[in-house]
């Protein structure tokens, strides 16, 4: 287990240096001057000469990149030329925001997803498990944005039922919860379901049945238990893709959270602020994961074993 950790961290390390790389080469390949865009139109030669010296983009790329990494390995990203105060303490500031969306509408996808896809699978081809199926299926085929912009205009323009935008109170919450937790709700339900019907077949269950146990003894402490064993590591993936599907989601409410603050400062090409954003993202994303597959260890022996080997 102890070589498996090793690997996992090992694995995480690589995966947040090929985000800030990435992010780097991006920010630095889109057409256009930062320095000119953040100055105005009206701005001489010699203040974007000089803006051009104070951001380092004067230098070689590659001169940049090593006082990139180094700022990075520092936590030291800038301050904001848009915002007033320090790039990495503004994204922070905007973290519990975004947090709180993406545990909220997990919570809503485990709720939900996870006992739709079991009466689904206890009710194999009836016409409940069509109607879940067919649910499941248009849920995660629709786009965060679009579902996002059709809630807004039903229950919130239409019907006048929810607030669209902004925070303040619970109802604020709804729509972009519901919008970013609908497709995930459906992978819940489609892989619970064929989790289940995979195992409810196993010997160990038709033992328990065989022993006279009732069923929903057989079907809760035994077959749910080793169905679950999958869902957890989708569960880390999506809470990953939650924090990054944010980004989306809060810019159609205008929730004031990590995405929001991620796209306005891309648009205005602020380094500093988009470079803190997206390692705090990855960061996040890469945590998870790697809580996940700890766990996943302690449960599945075969990964225990994988790591011995």
């Amino acid at each position: 287990m102890a070589a498996y950790l090793v690997r996992r961290l090992a694995f995480s390390v690589f995966v947040l240096w090929g985000a800030v790389t990435i992010i780097f080469l991006v920010l630095r390949l889109v057409p256009g001057d930062p320095a000119l865009l953040i100055l105005g139109s009206d701005a001489t030669a010699e203040q974007v000469a000089a803006l051009r010296a104070q951001l380092g983009l004067d230098r070689p790329l590659l001169v940049q990149y090593g006082t990139y990494l180094a700022d990075v390995v520092r936590l030291d990203f800038g301050p904001s030329y848009r915002l007033s105060g320090d790039a990495l303490g503004l994204v922070v500031d905007r973290l519990p925001a975004t947090a709180e969306l993406a545990v909220v509408a997990l919570s809503l996808s485990l709720l939900v997803g996870i006992p739709l896809g079991i009466v689904a699978a206890l009710r194999v081809n009836t016409a409940i498990d069509r109607i879940v199926s067919v649910f499941s299926l248009v849920s995660q085929s629709m786009p965060s944005f679009w579902l996002g912009i059709v809630l807004i205009l039903v229950l919130s323009r239409t019907f006048g039922l929810l607030p669209s935008a902004g925070t303040g109170s619970p109802a604020h919450m709804v729509l972009p919860a519901c919008t970013l937790a609908l497709p995930f709700l459906a992978i819940l339900v489609r892989l619970t379901r064929s989790g289940l019907l995979e195992v409810i077949h196993e010997g160990y269950v038709q033992t328990a049945r065989a022993k006279g146990l009732p069923e929903r003894v057989v079907i809760f402490p035994h077959a749910i238990r080793n169905a679950l064993i999958p869902i957890i590591t989708v569960v880390g993936l999506q809470l990953g893709s939650l924090l990054g599907g944010t980004v989306i989601v809060e810019t159609v409410f205008s929730w004031p959270g990590v995405g929001r603050l991620l796209v306005d400062s891309i648009s205005h090409r602020d380094y500093g602020v988009v470079q803190a954003a997206v390692l705090v993202i990855a960061t996040g994303f890469v945590l998870v994961n790697l809580v996940v597959d700890v766990l996943y260890g302690y449960l599945d022996p075969r990964v225990r074993l994988a790591g011995r080997a």
